[in-house]
């Protein structure tokens, strides 16, 4: 097996049948039950498009991937850190993951992976206040957003406002079901895209996310 870095970003790589990988920072440890592979002696883990929506992202060409190694990341709605553990690959030791999550049990997940990977701090806090972490989170080079609440949209712009440095970019995963059951999903997304436009974003790419996650969207934005 081969292995060749992304056009869209070096760090991350395609083998010859179309599947993702990082290089593993932690080398030996699995996250969650990926398959590690070893490629001119470095260690590489699959990134599962179906337990990844950025993977997902990738797979439908969302283009451009603005995460470098030393990057700051703020991360909302980190849940089990399965995609957290990506970033956290690509941005390397001096790189750092601010990763927020609502749920002490779902953070209690989280912390064999902490153990492991000293670029990734988990906050218990609301995404909605983003005030709450000031003590702890700097200017960022990006936000990547995964939450599913019904203003969603509002809790990313209210994070860009706090945290995100000028010209700096955005992922936000867009789950149409948690905001309104019972719209048409394309509709949604036309509304959430004014949304972004009209707080005043660039919005770079938007692919829908099927066959891997269901009435999802990523939008891809930047920061005037």
């Amino acid at each position: 097996m081969k292995l060749k870095p992304l056009k869209e970003n070096k760090n991350i790589f395609i083998d010859e049948r179309g599947k993702l990988y990082t290089k593993n920072l932690v080398p030996g440890k699995v996250v969650y039950e990926e398959k590690l592979v070893k490629y001119n002696n470095e260690e590489y883990r699959e990134w599962i498009t179906n337990r990844s929506k950025l993977a997902a992202a990738i797979k439908k060409n969302i283009g451009e991937v603005p995460i470098n190694k030393g990057d700051k990341i703020l991360y909302l709605g980190i849940a089990s850190g399965t995609t957290a553990s990506h970033i956290s690959d690509i941005i390397d030791k001096n790189g750092i993951i601010f990763g927020v999550d609502v749920s002490s049990r779902i953070l209690r997940d989280l912390v064999p992976i902490l153990y492991d990977r000293s670029n990734i701090i988990g906050i218990l806090a609301d995404a909605d206040k983003p005030w709450e972490y000031l003590h702890i989170v700097t200017k960022v080079d990006l936000i990547y957003q995964d939450v599913a609440q019904p203003h969603q949209v509002k809790i990313f712009i209210r994070n860009i406002e706090y945290y995100l440095k000028n010209k700096g970019y955005g992922f936000l995963a867009v789950k149409a079901r948690s905001i309104d059951v019972s719209k048409d999903p394309r509709e949604i997304f036309k509304e959430v895209r004014r949304e972004l436009e009209d707080y005043g974003l660039k919005i770079i790419k938007e692919v829908r996310l099927e066959p891997y996650h269901i009435d999802h969207a990523m939008f891809l934005v930047q920061n005037k």
